[in-house]
């Protein structure tokens, strides 16, 4: 987890407190602000979950693994 996805899950959470205190107080000025405050918050995890993505080193799928082995016993035999 990185810098991104903590700081965005702080702001979507900010913003959704703001959001209901908002509503709570009848105010449209703090709930428009509290919602865009989540709105950031959600992009900014979402950014963060990217860069996890894509720095983590590519997976093989299982299959992949067992037809190596397949070709290699093939190639010992032959």
């Amino acid at each position: 987890m990185n810098k991104d996805r903590v700081e965005g899950k702080v702001k979507d959470v900010a913003g959704r407190v703001e959001r209901q205190a908002g509503e709570w107080t009848n105010d449209p000025e703090k709930q428009v602000k509290g919602a865009a405050k989540q709105a950031e918050g959600k992009v900014q995890n979402a950014w963060g979950k990217t860069k996890d993505a894509a720095s983590k080193p590519p997976q093989r799928a299982p299959e992949d693994t067992d037809r190596e082995a397949e070709d290699t016993d093939a190639r010992r035999k032959a």
